[in-house]
């Protein structure tokens, strides 16, 4: 099996990374390699449904008020 060191963690992160192995009865290794496999399963699964709505959102265009409907301008293009 494959080993993977780590330098410079940050010590927030590692005690963080204790209390959970502590709490799920894990090795701190255990524990970081479940967390970086929870991850990448997230970061292969893509954006979540939340993310999408709210990439919509904020790409959405609403026209400034007095703007003609489409299809008013539709009909007035056909008469010309």
């Amino acid at each position: 099996m494959p080993v993977l060191h780590l330098d410079n963690v940050p010590s927030d992160v590692y005690e963080r990374i204790q209390q959970l192995a502590a709490t799920r009865d894990r090795t701190p290794e255990a524990e970081a390699v479940e967390l970086l496999r929870q991850g990448l399963l997230r970061e292969l699964a893509g954006p979540s449904q939340a993310a999408l709505l709210a990439d919509l959102r904020r790409r959405s265009f609403t026209p400034p008020p007095g703007t003609p409907d489409s299809v008013e301008l539709l009909r007035e293009d056909r008469e010309r």
